[in-house]
């Protein structure tokens, strides 16, 4: 992986995240509502390093972080077969609406096809009516509801 989307000062290069991307993550991270310091966003990828099921993509423009999207490939009973999960798509704010986002579906959506899932899917929040909007155009659809117990302080 290591794709640019475009040539030239502009162009958007979609890689597997590092640990060095620790600050460009916890900005992503917050940006998305998960706000969290960078060494520690830079010890949550080394948590899931070692995972073949999960995976951390970041879009990278002039030398910057400008996007991520995680993957979790999972088997999912009912369905008797593997499916992926979107956990996380954000895009800087400077970065929003240039094609960023629809890039990093698009690469999510080939490596979920790559490892053989049969659908992908994510979850937005009830108030993120611009995300539901951008996910409807780019050929998601509302599939259920979801509910929540917290068990802990995340």
């Amino acid at each position: 992986m290591g794709r640019a989307a475009k040539a030239g000062p502009d162009a958007v290069l979609v890689r597997p995240a590092r640990v060095e991307d620790g600050v460009g993550l916890s900005h992503l991270l917050d940006v998305l509502g998960y706000p969290c310091p960078a060494e520690e966003a830079a010890q949550r990828l080394l948590d899931v390093r070692d995972d073949p099921n999960q995976t951390v993509l970041v879009a990278e423009q002039g030398g910057q972080l400008a996007g991520l999207v995680c993957c979790d490939l999972s088997y999912y009973l009912p369905l008797g077969a593997f499916t992926c999960r979107i956990t996380a798509l954000s895009v800087a704010e400077n970065a929003q609406r240039r094609g960023i986002g629809r890039l990093l579906l698009k690469e999510a959506e080939s490596l979920a096809r790559s490892a053989g899932a049969v659908r992908i899917e994510l979850t937005s929040a009830a108030h993120r009516e611009d995300a539901h909007a951008f996910y409807r155009a780019c050929g998601y659809g509302e599939g259920a509801v979801r509910f929540v117990k917290r068990l802990g302080d995340a």
